[in-house]
C-alpha cells in the first residue's frame, strides 16, 4: 500500500528550520511513503468566510484543499513564535477546516513535529497546534512528538537531513503515522 502524507510548514523564511527538517522527511521516507511538502502557504489569505463562497475560493486554498483531500495523513512542523503557533500554520489549519462539517482532515492521522531556538523545541506551539488540527477534524497522534531544541545552533552548520538523531526521531514518527493511516484504512 502507497501511502501520501501532506507536510504543512509553519515558517515562511528562507532559511527555515523547520523547512529543512520537512526535506528531512521527504528525503528519508521509507519506501511506500510520499510526503508532498505543500508550497504556497504564503500566498494563502487569511482565512474570512466572505472569500470562501462556493466557487469563489482564492486558487490558492482549493490548491491546498485538493492537496489534502488527496492525502492519506498529515505532517505539520511547527516553529514556535511567541510561544505559540504561528500564523501561517493556523491559517492552514482554518482554511482545511472549512467548511464547516466537510473538513479536509476528515478523521485523517496528523502528527506535529518541529524545531525552534529554545530550550524545548517549540512543545507549546506544537501543543497548539494539535488542538487546533484536533477541533478541526484531523485525528491527532497525541502520543508522536519530536520536538528539537536551540536549532540555530544545532543546524547552524548541519541539515537535519544529515544529523543521525533527527533522522532516527523523523523516521520513528513518519512510521508511527503510516501506521495509523494503513489502521484508518482498514
Amino acid at each position: 500500500m502507497s501511502v501520501r502524507i501532506l507536510a504543512l510548514v509553519g515558517s515562511l523564511r528562507a532559511g527555515s528550520h523547520n523547512r529543512q527538517l520537512a526535506e528531512a522527511a521527504v528525503k528519508h521516507a521509507p519506501e511506500g511513503v510520499e510526503i508532498e511538502l505543500f508550497e504556497g502557504l504564503a500566498e494563502v489569505p487569511f482565512y474570512n468566510e466572505d472569500l470562501d463562497a462556493e466557487g469563489c475560493a482564492p486558487a490558492t486554498a482549493v490548491r491546498l484543499r485538493a492537496a489534502a483531500g488527496e492525502a492519506d495523513g498529515f505532517l505539520l512542523f511547527s516553529p514556535e513564535h511567541n510561544g505559540t503557533v504561528t500564523a501561517v500554520l493556523k491559517n492552514a489549519i482554518d482554511w482545511l477546516s472549512r467548511p464547516y462539517g466537510a473538513s479536509a482532515f476528515g478523521g485523517k492521522p496528523v502528527a506535529v513535529v518541529g524545531t525552534a531556538l529554545g530550550r524545548f523545541g517549540g512543545v507549546w506551539a506544537q501543543d497548539e497546534a494539535r488542538k487546533a488540527v484536533g477541533i478541526a477534524g484531523g485525528a491527532v497522534l497525541e502520543d508522536v512528538k519530536l520536538s528539537i531544541p536551540g536549532s540555530r545552533i544545532r543546524f547552524a552548520e548541519t541539515h537535519p537531513a544529515d544529523d543521525d538523531e533527527v533522522v532516527t526521531g523523523l523516521t520513528e514518527v513518519i512510521q508511527q503515522l503510516t501506521t495509523q493511516v494503513a489502521a484508518a484504512t482498514v
